[in-house]
């Protein structure tokens, strides 16, 4: 890449951090951004650091939200009887939008894969244990992780660690393919497998 001035080479620098996002397409994001007024990058900055001042991750289930404890955990109207076990904060939006799930949820903070780094430690396994074992009235686990190698072997390590606990341990079911993720699943197909879940056994 041919050398830039200091501030579009600091931008792609920037840019090239996120998912998915190569040196080139963030140089061509960092162009897209020289041709807009000097309002909107002014919007799009205070935007990004209003998102790192003002959003917090709930104690209870560790998803985002603005508040001290999310909406989902303080709604009474949710049903504390089931706690879904999803990857990443972004899979609670997928699931609500099939409106199937009246639930509470714990964020796990990703799948075991032990070459990247992600361990039982790095999880959150033991909060959820932790969770689960000191509220009785959690009367089902659904971990509706997407249906990977990872995913797969996170669940297996899961139910084996709550299985003592005397709850059920379910799983989704029908709609999702083998390989997909949660993350683009369509409402319908994720709507039928929470409907769908079965109970989880030792080999999956």
């Amino acid at each position: 890449m041919r050398k830039f001035p200091e501030p579009i080479t600091n931008l792609v620098a920037a840019f090239s951090q996120l998912p998915g996002v190569g040196p080139k397409t963030a140089l061509r994001y960092v162009f897209f951004l020289l041709t807009r007024p000097q309002a909107d990058l002014q919007t799009m900055a205070r935007a990004i650091v209003n998102l790192g001042a003002q959003i917090n991750v709930c104690p209870r289930c560790f998803t985002y939200t603005q508040r001290t404890m999310c909406e989902m955990c303080e709604d009474p109207k949710r049903d504390g009887s089931f706690l879904c076990v999803v990857e990443e904060p972004r899979d609670i939006s997928t699931i609500e939008a099939t409106d199937s799930y009246h639930g509470l949820y714990h964020v796990l903070g990703g799948t075991l894969n032990p070459i990247e780094g992600m361990t039982p430690d790095t999880l959150r396994v033991k909060e959820l244990y932790a969770r689960v074992h000191a509220d009785p009235t959690v009367r089902e686990v659904i971990l509706a992780l997407s249906p990977t190698v990872h995913g797969e072997m996170t669940m297996l390590y899961l139910h084996k660690q709550l299985a003592p606990l005397g709850r059920r341990v379910s799983r989704l079911a029908r709609g999702l393919p083998v390989g997909s993720t949660l993350e683009f699943a369509d409402e319908i197909s994720l709507g039928d497998a929470l409907s769908g879940r079965r109970e989880m056994h030792g080999d999956l």
